[in-house]
């Protein structure tokens, strides 16, 4: 290490942080969808290198891609005027041969660009295959309102065993926002629909959106780094642009039908994919399907189910004893997760704001729910109410769980990293473990 400079070592420990993400998303199914806006930007050819990363890290990928801004070219070419009624095209048959034509060229683009294997380049030696088929299976709108769409149409069905197949192969699976029936005529489909029915299909682990903003912007124009679906709903105006309500309709309809995990990064920025995937903090949007059983500060309501939850505890000596009246005075320290308005877990952050730390104390979960995760929701909960305070790391002491905190992320270390006035409390009685991480 001496021989290194700062860059190398830098990078050595970003790789390292970056391993546990890496282990994570190895063999999961994320779909990709991106328009045909981001194809024409400058940084597309970054961000086909980190798909082609993704692949080599054993990720299976689906990617879908739109063509809105190449079919109204190929429609100004051909001198056709197009119609568009209630923010959706109507494809005719004039309009359908340039839709054909813009996507079609769009595609092998694509593919050629993930072809690419040249020396020196970030792909050289990827040798990535990638896949396209009648995967998608379409029905006509047919007539709204007194309208024929024509050839415009939404998905019936998308072939998951044959998706499915050829990611077990090991292909990156390319589809394009066309279908085809049985009758065997093409439709013009919303890339935001074929995008949204595959990920459902496969039940895939994530749905990524490129957008040309950072990730989701609320309504005072500052970037929402994670929320829940909860959320997104609020977003919806009917005045914004058609295509960012179609964008917020796709991660809503994903996550309320299986999808775990959605995000939004930007095109134009040559890291965002790798940074949202890969580091703590992300660089866009994450957004996590809603769950019945919900986390939300405490309130003195909850004083009562706090105190059942911790005694058994508190009897075993595993948590210091604490008094109805210190609990109600520190309620708005706890945070509590409730499944159907009952306590099943909690957890407390004292803030020591003058060296930027919080404590992390109390973290109990039901016996009977301590199978699924929600440890480490109520952690992550924890961490995202000390970031926002301001503060860049979180201790703890505990006697008997410091295993399952290592498996969170916190790493033991001395007496000495408390904060001094943690450290004067210090009860040497019971020998308490500290542990430590930065957020």
């Amino acid at each position: 290490m001496e021989n290194m400079n700062n860059s190398d070592q830098n990078y050595v420990k970003w790789f390292r942080n970056a391993a546990p993400y890496i282990n994570a998303h190895r063999g999961k199914t994320v779909v990709l969808m991106f328009g045909g806006e981001a194809v024409t930007h400058a940084n597309f050819s970054n961000i086909i290198h980190d798909i082609s990363l993704l692949r080599s890290l054993g990720v299976k990928l689906v990617v879908v891609h739109g063509a809105r801004p190449q079919i109204e070219d190929r429609m100004k070419q051909r001198g056709l005027a197009g119609k568009v009624v209630n923010n959706i095209r109507v494809t005719d048959a004039q309009t359908l041969v340039a839709v054909k034509d813009a996507i079609g060229s769009l595609r092998l683009h694509i593919e050629a660009l993930l072809s690419t294997g040249i020396v020196n380049s970030p792909m050289h030696g990827s040798q990535i295959r990638v896949s396209t088929g009648n995967f998608v299976i379409a029905k006509p709108m047919g007539v709204r309102h007194g309208i024929d769409y024509k050839f415009t149409g939404s998905v019936r069905r998308i072939d998951s065993d044959g998706i499915n197949m050829q990611l077990d192969y090991g292909s990156i699976v390319l589809l394009s926002p066309i279908g085809y029936s049985p009758t065997g005529e093409v439709f013009n489909l919303a890339l935001e629909d074929v995008a949204t029915q595959t990920a459902i299909a496969l039940q895939a682990d994530k749905l990524i959106a490129f957008t040309e903003d950072e990730g989701l912007i609320d309504k005072s124009g500052q970037l929402i780094r994670s929320c829940s679906v909860r959320t997104v709903k609020t977003l919806l105006d009917d005045n914004d642009c058609h295509v960012r309500q179609l964008l917020l309709r796709s991660i809503i309809e994903s996550s309320e039908n299986g999808v775990e995990r959605c995000h939004c990064v930007s095109y134009q920025s040559d890291s965002a994919l790798l940074q949202e995937l890969f580091t703590r903090d992300g660089a866009g949007t994450l957004i996590a399907k809603d769950h019945k059983e919900l986390i939300s500060t405490a309130t003195i309501d909850d004083v009562a189910g706090i105190l059942e939850l911790i005694q058994p505890l508190e009897e075993e000596g595993v948590l210091v004893k604490r008094s109805r009246e210190l609990l109600e005075m520190e309620i708005e320290c706890f945070m509590v997760l409730k499944k159907e308005d009952v306590i099943i877990a909690c957890a407390a952050l004292y803030p020591y704001p003058e060296a930027e730390t919080g404590e992390v104390a109390c973290v109990v979960i039901d016996p009977d729910y301590r199978n699924g995760n929600r440890g480490e929701r109520i952690i992550n909960a924890v961490e995202l109410s000390a970031k926002k305070k301001g503060l860049t790391s979180l201790f703890l002491l505990t006697t008997v769980s410091g295993h399952w905190f290592r498996e969170q992320g916190f790493i033991e270390t001395s007496l000495e990293r408390l904060p001094e006035g943690k450290k004067q409390m210090y009860n040497f009685q019971r020998n308490s473990q500290v542990f430590i991480k930065e957020i």
